[in-house]
């Protein structure tokens, strides 16, 4: 552990000193209150629509209703009704919509919650305590109160797209009925700049995303009334103000929060050109999505923030913005949809071709912007077939339930699958008859991503050369999957902040499919998402022969040179039915190194004098056998203790296995 002034001059050395003044002055600007001056608490009354509208616009409801109605701005649909002849009738999706309704909400995409209706907007339901809603939220801290992402959750709205599904394919009012209500249940208690809920800009980014998509779903509704859309507006201009009066502080970490933020401003003023700022939250969110694709995309298309799942926060991101700009007239540049196509792409590569599943590296915080299907939180199809429209107006997958996407960015006719021609398909990596691309062996040298890929069973292996913040400490972790199954797995993130080892603990090297040295983490850990001293990694070699069957992937990374020592990993690929992994410890002294490896939740049994483990999957039997060319122990742990972290992994937040 560094102590304090090691730590700074580490911090300094890793983040670079303009990125340090900054937080300094940002911190100052917290604590002197010079924030609260600046962005002071108010009631709604005291910014009304009339504030915020241009001069000859009318801001009395209905005759601002009216002048809505004959001037709106094309959305993805303008009418719900056109959709739902394409929209298959679902009681998955009506099941959900009205439990929502009845008060139980889903949690991050999985866990069901009884919050009632309208929930407490300022409840912590896991640590069963409210946060303050009637203080600044510059003095509401982002763990004061158990995990604050708890609290945001239901106030993120995601809510609104499982209402307005529902509401297409059945034609009850009872959904826009539900929506208005929430909103007016909100706006009471959530005034501008009190409580939690207004502490992060890209929180209210993902509210106008959803609010926006409830105003036009409802559109037609009875229960779309003047008084609530003008409510709505000045709600919307209220939180564009939030978003930019605070964006530097996004930009500064690097990571989604800029560009999800970029998009909240990009929506309002394209959506909304009546209010006096439009233009301005138009400029300036085009012209920061336009820096932070260039700069969080990779050329090999890889993500800054080394993660899955925010890798598609980040793809669901760019798609409503790019399609967003497109409806109204007003595409962005070649560049930026040449980085997401490459982003697409990526993503795709370690998609399992069964399950849509990918593996679960990085942090996963529970983010799903766009739930737009009854596919499973962890099924990255939806947004992959939907991104890969965007880009070529042609199907990725076969027709499934992932189709639903296009048909509320795109219309009923994206899902016309059209045959192509037999020198055009030949010449396209996937055909419009949509079947899928074949999948094969992967380098992404930028990322530190690569992939080997028989038949039936595939591997990820982590080996990076970072240049911007890691996540995790994981270098040379694999990700083994067969037949669909994710055989050797990663642990993911359960929470951010919980009891200890429950303060982001699945972070560590410890827990993830690769090596320990001296029970130490291959970097310094320096806070809940900050590490020093990153493990850099490289690879040695990387061979594909015998037509495919064989591959030989070697990599090692220097995380342990502190302790006179280096990883190495080699990993062969022999057709589907063999995977051999050699880890080796190179250097001086006398060491413990302890190998680990998180394997899918089977019946198995164990052959400890021999070290064999025969899995029994649904698939069949899998064996995993390991050898030592010195006295080792083996142990097998299926996570039952609260008190570690080993033997469990959360695939969805706050929720673990």
């Amino acid at each position: 552990m560094l102590g304090p002034l090691s730590t700074a001059i580490s911090i300094t050395r890793t983040l670079g000193v303009g990125w340090v003044l900054y937080r300094l002055w940002d911190a100052a600007q917290q604590k002197t209150g010079f924030r609260r001056l600046r962005m002071p608490m108010r009631s709604w009354d005291a910014q009304p629509l009339s504030a915020w509208l241009q001069s000859g616009i009318p801001a009395e409801p209905t005759s601002y209703f009216a002048w809505w109605k004959n001037q709106t701005r094309p959305f993805f649909f303008n009418n719900v009704d056109r959709l739902s002849s394409a929209l298959t009738l679902s009681s998955k999706l009506i099941k959900e919509a009205d439990e929502t309704l009845a008060g139980t909400w889903r949690y991050f995409g999985h866990q069901a919650v009884d919050v009632g209706f309208p929930p407490d907007w300022h409840w912590n339901p896991l640590r069963r305590q409210g946060a303050p809603a009637d203080r600044h939220w510059s003095q509401i801290g982002d763990f004061d109160y158990g995990d604050i992402k708890l609290i945001w959750d239901p106030s993120r709205f995601t809510v609104t797209y499982v209402l307005v599904r529902a509401y297409a394919i059945s034609g009850h009012e009872r959904y826009p009925t539900a929506f208005w209500s929430l909103l007016a249940d909100w706006a009471q208690h959530n005034s501008p700049q009190r409580g939690s809920n207004w502490k992060c800009g890209q929180e209210a980014a993902f509210r106008v995303m959803a609010w926006c998509f409830g105003l036009y779903g409802f559109a037609e509704s009875s229960q779309t009334t003047p008084e609530r859309v003008a409510q709505l507006a000045a709600m919307l201009a209220v939180h564009a103000e939030r978003i930019e009066s605070n964006i530097a502080y996004a930009r500064s970490q690097k990571n989604n929060h800029a560009i999800s933020e970029a998009v909240g401003l990009w929506t309002v003023g394209l959506l909304f050109p009546e209010f006096k700022r439009a233009e301005r939250w138009r400029r300036l969110g085009r012209k920061i999505l336009e820096e932070e694709v260039r700069q969080q995309i990779y050329e090999d298309g890889s993500y800054i923030q080394h993660s899955t799942n925010y890798h598609r926060l980040m793809l669901h991101d760019l798609l409503w913005a790019l399609r967003l700009g497109e409806v109204n007239g007003q595409r962005f540049s070649d560049e930026v949809y040449e980085r997401v196509d490459r982003a697409v792409k990526f993503l795709y590569s370690f998609t399992d071709p069964q399950t849509g599943e990918a593996p679960n590296y990085g942090s996963n915080d529970g983010s799903l912007v766009l739930p737009l299907n009854n596919c499973g939180y962890t099924d990255f199809r939806p947004v992959l077939q939907a991104g890969h429209y965007l880009l070529h107006q042609e199907h990725l997958y076969p027709p499934g339930p992932w189709d639903e996407d296009l048909v509320w960015l795109f219309g009923p006719t994206a899902l016309e699958r059209k045959p192509a021609g037999k020198k055009a398909a030949a010449c396209r990596s996937t055909n419009r008859e949509g079947r899928s691309q074949s999948l094969s062996s992967k380098s992404y040298s930028e990322g530190g991503y690569y992939t080997l890929r028989g038949q039936h069973s595939w591997a990820m292996i982590r080996c990076a050369h970072y240049r911007d913040r890691p996540s995790q400490a994981d270098q040379l972790h694999l990700d083994l999957w067969w037949r669909g199954i994710n055989i050797a797995c990663d642990a993911g993130s359960y929470l951010y902040n919980g009891n200890p080892p429950w303060d982001n603990g699945l972070a560590r090297t410890m827990v993830h499919n690769t090596l320990t040295v001296d029970g130490r983490d291959q970097m310094s850990r320096a806070g809940r998402f900050l590490w020093l001293d990153w493990a850099q990694g490289k690879v040695c070699h990387q061979v594909c022969s015998n037509r495919g069957q064989l591959e030989f992937w070697e990599g090692e990374h220097d995380g342990y040179r502190r302790l006179g020592v280096t990883h190495r990993r080699a990993v062969l690929r022999a057709g589907d039915a063999a995977w051999l992994i050699v880890d080796d410890v190179m250097g001086t002294g006398t060491h413990r190194a302890r190998l680990h490896w998180l394997l899918a939740d089977h019946e198995c049994k164990l052959q400890e004098d021999v070290g064999r483990l025969l899995l029994h999957t649904p698939a069949g039997p899998f064996a995993v056998q390991v050898w030592c060319s010195h006295s080792a122990e083996l142990s097998l742990v299926r996570g039952v203790a609260e008190q570690q972290v080993r033997g469990w992994r959360s695939r969805f937040y706050a929720d673990k296995e």
